[in-house]
């Protein structure tokens, strides 16, 4: 199971990736696998604007249904689209091509609050 240096993480299985102020943000390895194979993403619409902790996308597995939650407070500013078509891209690259959104990130100290990879590979152990 992978999980990657560069990246923050959350007690509810998202990661984060920073970047120019926007944060980029997927399921971790983890989490797709708990799932088993993704059937279905629900995307939030660009423009939308959550608080940390609300629930902004959906994905549907033959196995359940999971909600994924805002990491930080912010708006969308991109969804990834090729999951619409291809929602298998979360189990098969769940930090690359099956990223699920980016939005701005509306209080930096929010990623304080968020775990680095060594705090997030205790909490899986």
């Amino acid at each position: 199971m992978e999980i990657r240096d560069n990246l923050l993480y959350t007690k509810t299985h998202e990661w984060v990736l920073k970047k120019n102020g926007v944060a980029r943000i997927g399921i971790t390895d983890h989490a797709q696998e708990s799932l088993t194979d993704v059937v279905y993403v629900e995307l939030p619409e660009v423009g939308k604007e959550f608080k940390k902790g609300e629930v902004m996308a959906t994905l549907e597995s033959v196995k359940s249904v999971a909600e994924i939650y805002a990491p930080v407070t912010g708006k969308i500013t991109a969804v990834n689209e090729k999951l619409n078509d291809e929602p298998g891209l979360i189990n098969s690259s769940p930090y690359d091509d099956g990223w699920i959104v980016e939005m701005s990130i509306e209080n930096e100290g929010e990623l304080k609050e968020l775990l680095s990879a060594e705090e997030y590979a205790k909490i899986i152990e």
